[in-house]
């Protein structure tokens, strides 16, 4: 059979024990009470109206999240709708034929005012990987100075170098009318006969030019945009 433990018996108190305990402990006299209230004050009405009170914080000045969606600069440089209306990813390639052009600003002004000309009339849209400095403030400026007064497509997108495998600036990608993306480790992809890059320190005209020898399946694109650049 289980064995049954028996709780030991409650120790007793006895008078001793409680005198003994009262003489350890501190004895409080009116004078320590009055050392205590004086020391902690309660504040006056003047102390309290010294403390500065709390403004309430600003929701729009709080840090806000990263959009993964490209900014479009042209509009952020011409001040429309306080700071741009951010673009969905592909808009810049609708159902014509399309000219990117890949820069950086680590290109020199002289470099990009020559392309941001040229892409204003031709229709090209200029695209960088990402922030002047990792800095929006610093890209709006720059932007803005680059730009001033042109009506051209500059956008940010970094999946758009990925996409198209650009690796030095300026690169200019030449997208055939009609060509459908499909899913990609980049988002998405056209495939490699939709569309044809060429890479160099050039101007958009030679760049098409270019295009037009080394890949004649190009011609009637590259025509389309030289077509506009010589009606200017």
């Amino acid at each position: 059979m289980p064995s049954v433990r028996t709780p030991p018996p409650s120790p007793v108190v006895t008078d001793a024990d409680v005198a003994r305990a009262a003489k350890s402990q501190p004895k409080i006299t009116d004078r320590d009470i009055e050392e205590a209230a004086r020391r902690h004050q309660m504040p006056s009405d003047a102390d309290l109206s010294k403390v500065p009170v709390p403004s309430t914080p600003r929701v729009d000045a709080l840090p806000q999240p990263i959009s993964p969606r490209k900014i479009d600069l042209g509009a952020i440089a011409r001040g429309y709708e306080a700071m741009g209306e951010p673009k969905p990813s592909g808009s810049s390639l609708g159902p014509s034929s399309s000219l990117l052009v890949f820069v950086s600003f680590s290109m020199s002004d002289a470099t990009l005012s020559r392309l941001l000309d040229q892409a204003e009339r031709s229709g090209a849209t200029l695209l960088l990987r990402g922030f002047a400095g990792d800095s929006l403030q610093q890209t709006v400026s720059r932007s803005q100075g680059l730009i001033g007064n042109r009506n051209v497509g500059f956008q940010i997108d970094p999946q758009a170098f990925d996409r198209f495998s650009v690796r030095a600036v300026p690169t200019f990608v030449l997208l055939k009318e009609g060509a459908v993306p499909a899913p990609c480790a980049a988002g998405t992809c056209y495939s490699t006969n939709t569309y044809v890059s060429v890479a160099g320190d050039v101007s958009i005209d030679y760049a098409l030019e270019h295009i037009k020898r080394a890949a004649g399946g190009f011609g009637r694109e590259a025509d389309t945009f030289l077509a506009k650049l010589r009606r200017r």
